[in-house]
């Protein structure tokens, strides 16, 4: 592979479904995806999209205004970065058929995620909703159409009696209303081209799906979130859709949002060895078959699921992913060495020179983190708030993430500009900050909170020698506690609920810059209250145990004893 990006199009997700930024805080963002490396967005705006008319009670409390969804478009051309919307049109429905106006178009009648194919008011409706998206996009190249993860479909009513008939089967099913949309798009916006997601087509059989006519009307994209992306299988998979007619494809990697529902921090290393994988894969076929690369950034699972992790947290990820994509890589052998690391081999002076990330220090980091996640390790801000006199645990200063040894000096010293650190390859404390790219504040604080705030209330309630041994849940329930004991246990709960407070007083500040108040409330709720709210409990009941230990009425006067 030569030194030039393999990708023409690099695309970020927004995934506006949760925690959707405002437009002030894109405003600074778009700038810095584009030095990064992008050239294009996909917002997938669910919720937030302005409907009108029928559509308007899609909106979400906080839904962007069509000033607010034309300003961003507008900033977007600024840094350079081509828009493709998403209109979610079969599956991952749940934003519309959870209310009770388009509740009879489900598929199952129970359940709200996928739109029921056979009724003529499903297409009118997704119909309905692309034309006011377009409406607002006028001259798209692409409309994504979703279509991904159409989970019970064929077990509705009317397609289990259709299924009955002749030749039917889900796959002509799927394909019939991916036909429908796709032509829809087509007839009303002839220069728009649909993508759909490709999961659904993956096990279709290859005449089934060329003789289908979706592949002249859709680009697929091949989307796979996994470190261990199956190389072979990928290229043998862009060849079925190939000789299927399919003319161009797409490639989805991930730089967030596909490790885990409720992460709150993005695995750096996961994702980046995502795109290592899928850069060989774009190496392996035949040059230009991928049209270009979306690098997701889930922030929900689906409509009802909890938020995962938050667009400014995924930065330092994205820098990395973005990067990696520019700049290539030679590789001659598995990435995959025998203990489990990444190898990347040269295959000329040139890629050499900008091999990505030497896993060894990425891994080194990781697994520093993953040390830290297990034994609970305070923060400088918390540590003396909570110590308990056990064994000291690892150094309270590690790397935030690390891309060293694999740059060129050049596009170290640009990616380290452009998010505000000192070095790639090693930060200083958290306290100390995490760069000065938009959002930062937050990714230093969320950091502190999902690393030490759950492991330092477990540290006191559950190891500190004076609670465990004199005011026990047996205790707590009963009021009872040695009075002295309140001398040793509150000073130290009161001050580490009071770091606490404060740290996330200034994390809420910081979110307030970027976030609507529904997504912040959320947010914390989930991830910060829970711990809070152990350490205000604790302190409730030792005022209450404290306020059964009454003194003797006339402490002077004790009759049962000698003078």
């Amino acid at each position: 592979m030569s030194g030039s990006a393999p990708f023409k199009m690099r695309l970020v997700h927004l995934d506006l479904k949760g925690a959707p930024p405002k437009v002030s805080y894109l405003s600074e963002v778009f700038p810095l995806f584009h030095a990064l490396g992008a050239n294009g967005l996909l917002i997938e705006y669910e919720d937030m999209f302005p409907y009108e008319g029928r559509l308007r009670l899609l909106r979400a409390k906080h839904a962007y205004s069509p000033s607010e969804v034309t300003e961003i478009l507008h900033l977007a051309r600024l840094s350079k970065l081509e828009v493709i919307p998403l209109v979610q049109t079969f599956g991952h429905m749940e934003f519309v058929l959870k209310h009770a106006a388009f509740a009879h178009l489900r598929e199952v009648a129970f359940f709200p995620n996928t739109l029921n194919p056979h009724e003529a008011e499903s297409l009118a409706l997704v119909g309905a909703m692309i034309d006011q998206v377009l409406e607002l996009h006028r001259g798209a190249r692409w409309l994504h159409i979703g279509c991904d993860e159409v989970y019970y479909l064929g077990e509705g009513e009317a397609s289990r009696q259709w299924l009955q008939q002749g030749q039917n089967n889900q796959a002509k099913l799927c394909l019939s209303h991916m036909r429908a949309v796709a032509s829809h798009v087509l007839a009303r916006h002839s220069s728009t081209t649909p993508l759909v997601w490709d999961d659904m087509l993956r096990d279709i059989p290859q005449d089934q799906l060329k003789e289908s006519e979706v592949p002249q009307l859709v680009e697929p994209v091949l989307w796979d979130y996994g470190a261990d992306l199956d190389v072979h299988s990928k290229v043998l998979l862009m060849e079925k859709y190939r000789q299927c007619g399919f003319p161009r494809l797409w490639a989805a990697s991930a730089f967030k949002g596909a490790t885990g529902a409720s992460q709150t921090l993005p695995p750096v290393e996961h994702h980046l060895r995502n795109h290592v994988q899928w850069l060989q894969v774009a190496g392996s076929g035949p040059v230009d078959t991928l049209q270009g690369i979306i690098l997701t950034g889930w922030q929900r699972y689906d409509h009802f699921s909890v938020l995962c992790e938050l667009l400014p947290v995924g930065i330092p990820s994205l820098a990395t992913c973005l990067q990696t994509l520019i700049h290539g890589m030679s590789l001659n052998t598995s990435l995959l060495g025998e203990h489990g690391q990444l190898q990347m081999s040269c295959g000329s002076p040139v890629s050499n020179s900008i091999l990505i990330a030497t896993c060894c220090s990425l891994t080194r980091i990781i697994h520093m983190l993953d040390e830290k996640q297990q034994a609970g390790t305070p923060h400088d801000a918390v540590a003396a708030a909570h110590s308990t006199g056990g064994s000291e645990g690892p150094s309270d200063r590690f790397c935030l993430w690390m891309v060293s040894g694999g740059f060129t000096e050049d596009a170290k010293l640009r990616v380290e500009s452009f998010l505000g650190v000192s070095s790639l390859e090693i930060t200083d404390a958290v306290s100390e900050g995490a760069g000065s790219f938009p959002g930062s504040d937050i990714y230093t604080l969320v950091m502190q909170v999902s690393l030490y705030l759950h492991n330092s209330v477990d540290t006191l309630l559950e190891r500190n020698r004076y609670i465990t041994g004199w005011f026990s849940p047996y205790h707590r329930r009963r009021k009872l506690i040695h009075p002295i004991m309140i001398q040793h246990i509150k000073p130290e709960a009161l001050s580490l609920l009071s770091r606490w407070s404060t740290l996330v007083q200034q994390l809420e500040a910081a979110l307030q810059l970027a976030f609507y108040p529904d997504a912040i409330e959320e947010w914390l709720e989930e991830n910060v209250h829970p711990s809070m709210q152990r350490l205000q409990g604790l302190l409730q009941d030792l005022g209450e145990a404290a306020a059964h230990q009454a003194p003797p009425a006339n402490p002077g006067l004790d009759k049962g004893r000698d003078p």
